[in-house]
């Protein structure tokens, strides 16, 4: 929610094509007065204004307005004032895409005529057209998960790696794993420890703390957990584990077994 006390400085932006002055009285020296008088009754200080006189609203490419989103969003100032909804667009998805934006950079717009309108009891349209877009937004997220979700499933099922790190291997962009040899060593080692010398996992991770082996991620510490999931890890005698199912890898394995 706007609070205007958390903001001193502010940027201005005008628009007005000439039907609209001539039939709504809405010209930029107008729209302008508004601007500066609210800035007076709250103490912000305006500092600089962007206009596109003879622009209509439902473009979205103009010159004024583009200029004025990739400034603000590079500078310190993250207030907008408009003298009205109507000068942002004149059309209602369009004029919510622009301010979705600006609020996911942490920018507050505020019409000067009407004090409540971007805040998130305002007008019933503009809560309408959220809520669609919210939802084609929750849409699209989810295609995606499912088309990734997919995607893996059908990549392991051929034999390749379905993403992430692992130790003792390095993946590749085409979803290969290639050998780590100073990492395949230390697997080799903890696979012989817990067969051949009957050590258990905290005996195993306490012997790599000892001597200061590193592990994938740097300046962790072996933990018996991670010793446990490398032992009960399929992908070191060859073979891939995804979603319950178990497939033949295309990668060399580490382990023969």
């Amino acid at each position: 929610m706007f609070n205007k006390n958390d903001h001193t400085t502010a940027y201005g932006y005008l628009r007005c094509s000439t039907s609209e002055q001539a039939v709504h009285g809405l010209g930029l020296d107008v729209q302008k007065d508004q601007i500066k008088k609210y800035c007076t009754e709250h103490s912000i200080k305006l500092v600089q204004v962007f206009e596109d006189p003879g622009l209509s609203g439902a473009d979205a490419n103009r010159p004024g307005l583009q200029s004025l989103i990739t400034h603000v969003k590079s500078n310190g100032t993250k207030l907008i004032l408009i003298a009205h909804s109507s000068r942002l667009a004149r059309d209602s998805m369009l004029a919510e895409i622009i301010y979705r934006d600006l609020r996911k950079h942490g920018i507050s717009l505020v019409s000067v005529s009407q004090p409540n309108y971007y805040e998130d009891e305002g007008d019933f349209q503009r809560k309408l057209i959220r809520s669609i877009m919210d939802s084609f937004d929750e849409y699209e997220k989810s295609l995606i998960a499912w088309r990734l979700k997919n995607g893996r499933a059908k990549r392991v099922s051929l034999g390749g790696w379905h993403g992430g790190w692992i130790y003792g291997y390095r993946a590749t962009k085409n979803g290969g794993l290639v050998i780590e040899p100073k990492e395949a060593e230390i697997v080799r080692r903890i696979f012989h420890c817990k067969k051949n010398k009957r050590m258990n996992f905290c005996q195993i991770a306490k012997l790599l703390n000892e001597e200061a082996i590193p592990t994938k991620k740097r300046g962790s510490k072996w933990y018996p957990a991670t010793v446990k999931k490398i032992l009960k890890n399929r992908i070191y005698t060859g073979s891939l584990s995804y979603r319950g199912n178990i497939y033949n890898g295309n990668h060399e394995p580490i382990i023969n077994r």
